[in-house]
């Protein structure tokens, strides 16, 4: 940038910094906003019965987190390719726009709610973000090049926007999904990723020639290596020739170039990973196996390809690393070990996407009355119009420092915002005037058999066992031997009336069956059309209007997800004020520290859910804890690890290692959604606590060994704070 061009950069500032941080801000909140918007929906589509209240697809637990584990793992290898593109061929400007604009048509094609729409929507978010998400960053990092004192400042406001999106995607996206349809939720977060691509463009006049597209003198220019300390970011140049020696001294230098053997391995390993990862989904899903010829008796051969690559990989690794001096080797074993930990970390917390979700939906009282349900309503709409308000002044100040510079970004700002409080104050008024009603309706009591006496089961209690199935439209009721009547309470239409002995027809909400909405009759003859097509029992019951019940509110799934968003904002400041202090502890004992709270979040959900029988929900108060010490072992550990890339690896090493970071990062998360789909299987051969204490156990163990690992760190590290 010359120099007239960044003095007139500078001029422009907001709260202290350049109106172009904003624009950066805007833009990343959209995206997250579709991003997580659609995440949190996903899982949760899938397993969702094909007959009920808001149908889905049916699919297992293990089908669902096998696709999504895939989608999850590839979003953090796609930036490796999309970073290098945008740094040597596109620049950063058009990384974004081309990203969003993928990213937008992958919501669109989700929002089609066919399979094949479903597996070319995910495709096209995996290309998007691959451009999308190293770029942010980047630009930046180029922004303040020359006032490195600034960066921190702008990193914390860039990230303040980063989880307002997250926080305001989750909430509104999963509502509407929840209480209208899910095409209606896959669609909003495409409607906010476009809008925020077209905002971007419309502000370049704000930023000159950063982030443009490189020329050969710049590409060819020798770079510092930047951007590292940057949660998501990448670095300037990936090929940094040259390795420092433990003396410190840049002038001192030793060639460790990648040779031929190197070069294949990547490639082999690369190979290796991406197979798997298409192959996971398609052994579970299509029953295709493309490892099958690996397969040894009942061990799939997909994990011998995976353990033979791993093999590769960790050969490559060593015999690399091998080959430097001792300082710098010790250095790099430490970031490997790092590295290694973060697998277990994010293995655990990603559940948050996958089996947390399903606890949510399946096993947590989320149906509040009375004075609870008013306090829910009252906390929840200042949850909502709190952080709204601060937004939409930032947006204003915005607006008025830029003028008529961007009006067209400015005016597509405002667009979005007006469609965010419409979309927030729809919501909160449907939330404030729905009513619940207790209805009566018939069941069939249904003796529950021991399969190994033949016997009916008898409870520790000493009472018979039975369950409770509804009788539907559909049932032959002369086939039935034992029938009674029952109530359930369930939630109406807003604004719509209902008196005590009304006749209303109910449908299932859940998978099990046993939490009931009410259907207008425009909806019971979609429901009724929809069984026919799919030659199933149509799952309508009718159903009499017993009490009319004031002060009632249904919490969604994904209200729970936006806990994580909310405590980072609110605790962020006083973690980062700990670090500060005197009593900053140690790289070791922040990862230690990381893993050990999370590991806490999980003790209390099997605490929470022990003893609990099938069929019972727990309180949301476990839940809500859950995420509390979630986000603050995030807080400990996740800055920590990106941060010692540059204090601990040598230049031409640092691509390497960034990827290999990255794939502990996609490792994490395929585990954690594997797992995750685990959760039914567990939970009836076991039950729900033990398959919490697997996330308690595992990452508690990992936070030990790894504070007890800390003074073999220290010495590997030999000074490195």
């Amino acid at each position: 940038m010359s120099a007239n061009a960044k003095s007139e950069f500078f001029q422009s500032k907001v709260l202290g910094h350049p109106a172009g941080l904003f624009v950066l801000f805007f833009t990343e909140m959209w995206e997250r906003f579709s991003f997580y918007g659609m995440r949190v929906l996903l899982v949760n589509f899938l397993t969702m019965s094909l007959i009920g209240y808001n149908p889905g697809w049916e699919w297992t637990t293990e089908n669902a987190a096998a696709l999504f584990g895939t989608y999850v793992m590839l979003l953090y290898i796609t930036p490796i390719i999309g970073g290098i593109i945008a740094d040597k061929f596109i620049g950063y400007r058009w990384a974004v726009v081309i990203g969003a604009l993928i990213m937008t048509l992958g919501h669109a094609s989700m929002a089609m709610e066919t399979e094949a729409s479903l597996y070319i929507g995910l495709g096209l978010l995996v290309i998007g973000t691959g451009f999308f998400k190293p770029t942010m960053t980047s630009i930046i990092s180029e922004m303040y090049k020359d006032l490195p004192e600034k960066k921190d400042g702008a990193y914390t406001i860039f990230y303040m926007g980063v989880n307002a999106g997250a926080f305001f995607g989750m909430m509104m996206c999963g509502y509407l999904a929840e209480k209208v349809g899910w095409s209606w939720g896959f669609g909003l977060a495409g409607v906010f990723m476009l809008l925020g691509t077209l905002q971007f463009w419309l502000a370049k006049p704000l930023f000159g020639d950063i982030g443009g597209v490189p020329s050969k003198a710049k590409a060819a220019e020798p770079h510092a290596v930047e951007g590292v300390q940057e949660p998501d970011g990448k670095v300037d140049d990936l090929l940094d020739a040259g390795t420092k020696e433990e003396s410190g001294n840049p002038d001192t230098e030793k060639r460790n170039p990648f040779t031929i053997v190197d070069k294949v391995l990547i490639w082999i390993c690369s190979i290796i990973v991406l197979a798997y990862a298409v192959n996971d989904p398609l052994r579970f899903i299509a029953g295709v196996d493309l490892f099958g010829m690996l397969q040894i008796g009942d061990f799939s051969g997909q994990y011998v390809g995976v353990l033979f690559g791993l093999g590769l990989f960790l050969y490559l690794v060593v015999t690399r690393i091998s080959r430097y001096t001792k300082v710098i080797r010790d250095r790099m074993i430490a970031f490997v070990i790092f590295a290694f930990f973060t697998v277990f970390f994010w293995m655990s917390f990603e559940q948050g996407a996958s089996s947390l979700v399903l606890f949510a939906r399946d096993s947590v009282q989320r149906e509040l009355l009375g004075n609870s349900a008013m306090i829910y309503n009252v906390v929840n709409a200042m949850l909502t119009i709190i952080p709204l308000m601060i937004i939409t002044w930032v947006l204003f100040l915005l607006a008025k420092r830029t003028g008529k510079k961007i009006l067209g970004s400015n005016v597509v700002l405002i667009i979005c915002f007006a469609g965010v409080w419409g979309v927030a104050g729809w919501m909160l008024h449907r939330d404030f005037n729905t009513t619940a009603y207790e209805v009566g309706f018939q069941v069939e009591k249904i003796a529950v058999m021991d399969d190994e006496t033949g016997k009916q089961k008898i409870s520790e209690e000493g009472v018979p066992v039975f369950t409770y199935s509804a009788i539907t439209e559909n049932t032959d009721v002369s086939k039935i031997t034992n029938e009674i009547r029952d109530t359930t309470k369930i939630v109406g239409e807003p604004f719509i009336t209902i008196a005590a002995g009304d006749q209303v027809n109910i449908i299932a909400k859940d998978n099990a069956g046993e939490s009931f909405a009410y259907i207008n009759d425009k909806q019971s003859d979609e429901k009724r059309a929809n069984a026919t097509k799919l030659d199933r029992d149509n799952g309508i019951v009718q159903a009499t209007v017993v009490k009319v019940k004031s002060d009632w509110a249904e919490i969604t799934v994904s209200w729970f997800s936006i806990l994580n968003s909310f405590f980072i904002i609110a605790f962020a400041s006083l973690i980062s004020k700990w670090w500060d202090s005197k009593y900053n502890p140690s790289a070791s004992v922040k990862y230690g520290l990381g893993l050990i709270i999370m590991a806490m979040g999980f003790g209390l959900l099997a605490f929470g859910s022990y003893g609990v029988a099938a069929g019972v929900k727990v309180s949301m108060l476990w839940l809500i804890l859950a995420y509390l010490f979630h986000t603050l072992g995030e807080l400990c550990l996740s800055p920590v690890g990106l941060s010692y890339v540059s204090k601990l690896v040598p230049a031409r090493m640092i691509a390497f290692m960034f990827g290999m970071w990255y794939l502990a990062i996609a490792i994490g998360n395929k585990l954690a959604a594997l797992l995750g789909g685990q959760i039914d299987h567990i939970t009836k051969e076991y039950s729900m606590s033990t398959f919490f204490l697997i996330f308690t156990i595992v990452p508690l163990v990992a936070g030990i060994l790894v504070i007890m690992a800390g003074p073999l760190l220290k010495r590997l590290m030999h000074g490195v704070k």
